[in-house]
């Protein structure tokens, strides 16, 4: 049963970095999760986050290498999440817009002027704008994707700590189009995560 209560999702919810190693998530549930954090916004909707779901234990011994000190979440997780930005997700826009016109958003004139657009200006981008766009969308999903595991029942942490430069290669994707933005880890606790302080908000806000 999924858990609907706002403040225990956004406040109990804790970087975990050992889990029930026999616990596994069912790939049905896998994919409902990921469905669930893909409502997540990203600009002119373009959705440019992919997924690797490393959940077998080839799976696992392939990305330990990669994953460096951050083995224990790998080797004791249900799944781990790689996340990776599509630097040429631009080339789903028609197919993005086009469902927004059979679901009666948009008109088809509005749809092809809008396709036309957003192609011609994602194609202008520098290989460094674009890395930066997949990589904040893609972030905002990974964020909604904690929240969203939190609800299932499930807990999570969110890993940097890897070799950027092999992960893609490593699991057959084109390292020159697929960006790796984090790994998430994802599973049943194995312990009782505690609460980490917080600056002040008010020593880090400015109101002009």
């Amino acid at each position: 049963m999924k858990n609907n209560d706002f403040k225990d999702v956004v406040f109990n919810r804790h970087s975990v970095r050992e889990f029930d190693k026999d616990y596994k998530i069912e790939r049905e549930e896998m994919l409902q999760i990921l469905e669930e954090a893909t409502k997540a916004p990203s600009s002119v909707n373009l959705q440019p986050w992919r997924f690797v779901i490393v959940e077998t234990e080839e799976g696992k011994d392939k990305l330990r290498p990669i994953i460096k000190f951050n083995t224990k979440q790998n080797d004791s997780s249900s799944a781990m999440i790689l996340i990776f930005g599509d630097m040429k997700c631009y080339e789903k826009t028609d197919e993005i817009y086009s469902q927004a016109v059979e679901a009666g958003y948009m008109n088809e004139d509005d749809k092809n002027k809008s396709v036309e657009l957003f192609n011609q200006v994602y194609k202008s981008f520098s290989k460094e704008e674009m890395n930066d766009v997949v990589k904040i969308d893609s972030s905002l999903m990974a964020m909604q994707l904690m929240l969203v595991a939190r609800a299932h029942g499930y807990d999570t942490n969110p890993i940097g700590g890897f070799e950027k430069d092999q992960l893609a290669e490593a699991f057959g994707l084109d390292p020159n189009r697929y960006v790796p933005v984090m790994i998430v880890a994802i599973g049943k606790a194995a312990y009782t995560a505690h609460k980490s302080p917080r600056l002040d908000v008010k020593d880090i806000t400015d109101f002009k």
